[in-house]
């Protein structure tokens, strides 16, 4: 199934400038391989070693965080969009 993501600045180096690409994947782990296939490099800024979603990177399925749903493995329809959210730190 086809789904939307939807690329943050700091990544569309790697996707030739696109701020939205379409892949194909039943779950976000899927997606995250998909993306990998299509734009090398994406999977080590979004994963750790262990294979999941690094702590400072945010992942929205139409608007629900991953991590209150099944992470990695929470299940995507056809259309559904996702958003990758890198953290912002800093400050005084």
């Amino acid at each position: 199934m086809s789904v939307s993501v939807r690329i943050p600045t700091p990544l569309r180096k790697l996707t030739g400038g696109a701020d939205e690409v379409s892949v194909e994947g039943a779950t976000v782990g899927d997606v995250i391989e998909s993306l990998e296939a299509a734009h090398p490099g994406l999977k080590e800024r979004l994963c750790d070693d262990a294979g999941e979603i690094r702590r400072f990177v945010n992942v929205y399925v139409n608007d629900e965080d991953v991590r209150f749903l099944d992470g990695r493995a929470t299940a995507l329809k056809d259309g559904d969009e996702i958003s990758i959210v890198p953290a912002i730190a800093g400050g005084c």
